[in-house]
């Protein structure tokens, strides 16, 4: 494959196509973070380190089997391949528009095999002793309000730190939340949710900025961000004696798979997680007979292991 000498290291091509994602198709910021990320080891991958910018033009599908091959050499999983292989694909098909490439050399590679991982969840007891937390300290309360309602409603990490004001209501039991793509979900609040999101409210104004939008809202009295949900999240798991390493995702997972394990409806699932494709929620049903085959071991008299 032919390459043509740059100025910059940062391809232009690039740079336009994320600006595109931003601003007209308006990705989240960890979600750029994201193609950012897999396009530079693309094209880090594909010009082998050299300090050139591919020719997009001439890349063929063989170019990028040779990437993803390379990549599963490196260590990387089908899953991280996979994800790399559709910026790609994303990427050429914004190209395409932009009459750059004639077509996409991306779109019939598909990334190696592996085994589907199971996701990690708590059970019903672990999940109602991280949230049993006491105390009224303003930053306690935001707390248990933001866990329950990731629990009630198994919302996204970025969905619960990008929550306004006006997209909750209580005396509805709902919340409105913008998920992957800007699609719109409206989803139930449970009833101990919303008793700790009315508390949080009325603490609310003594941290938040008078300017500021944001359901929860930091000691400085803006937006909350990720990463700290994310560190009062495994702090609180701590404090409460949970003897494993709790992040956000978990408490979405948690949420999936206790609802399925309830109702045994998986489109109901797939529509409150906003999953595109319900072959997404499937892997919840996989855990769902994980957790049954491990009561049928321990309580089946012709399961029973002899001791």
């Amino acid at each position: 494959m032919a390459t043509r000498p740059q100025p910059s290291r940062n391809d232009p091509w690039i740079d336009r196509y994320l600006a595109h994602l931003r601003d007209e198709r308006r990705y989240s910021p960890h979600t750029l973070d994201a193609y950012a990320r897999d396009l530079a080891q693309f094209v880090a991958t594909l010009t082998r380190g050299a300090d050139t910018d591919p020719d997009w033009s001439r890349v063929s599908a063989h170019d990028i089997r040779a990437v993803s091959a390379a990549r599963h050499r490196a260590g990387m999983d089908g899953r991280s391949i996979q994800r790399l292989l559709s910026a790609v694909r994303g990427f050429y098909r914004f190209l395409m528009r932009e009459g750059v490439a004639a077509s996409n050399p991306a779109t019939d590679i598909r990334a190696p095999k592996t085994a589907r991982r199971l996701p990690s969840v708590l059970d019903v007891d672990q999940v109602g002793r991280l949230l049993e937390r006491a105390g009224d300290d303003p930053l306690l309360l935001r707390d248990r309000a933001m866990l329950e309602l990731m629990y009630s409603s198994g919302l996204r990490l970025s969905e619960l730190t990008g929550l306004d004001l006006d997209r909750l209501d209580l005396d509805a039991g709902m919340v409105r939340v913008f998920g992957k793509g800007r699609k719109t979900r409206d989803l139930p609040v449970g009833a101990k949710a919303r008793a700790a999101l009315a508390a949080w409210l009325k603490t609310r104004p003594t941290l938040a900025a008078p300017d500021c939008t944001a359901l929860f809202v930091n000691r400085r009295g803006g937006r909350l961000s990720s990463r700290s949900v994310q560190q009062r999240l495994a702090r609180q798991a701590l404090a409460q004696g949970l003897d494993r390493h709790v992040h956000p995702h978990m408490l979405r997972h948690s949420f999936a798979s206790h609802l399925l394990e309830s109702s045994g409806d998986l489109r109901a699932v797939q529509e409150l997680l906003g999953h595109a494709n319900i072959g997404t929620t499937q892997i919840y049903t996989h855990l769902d007979y994980q957790h049954l085959a491990k009561v049928y071991d321990a309580a089946h008299p012709r399961a029973k292991r002899k001791t």
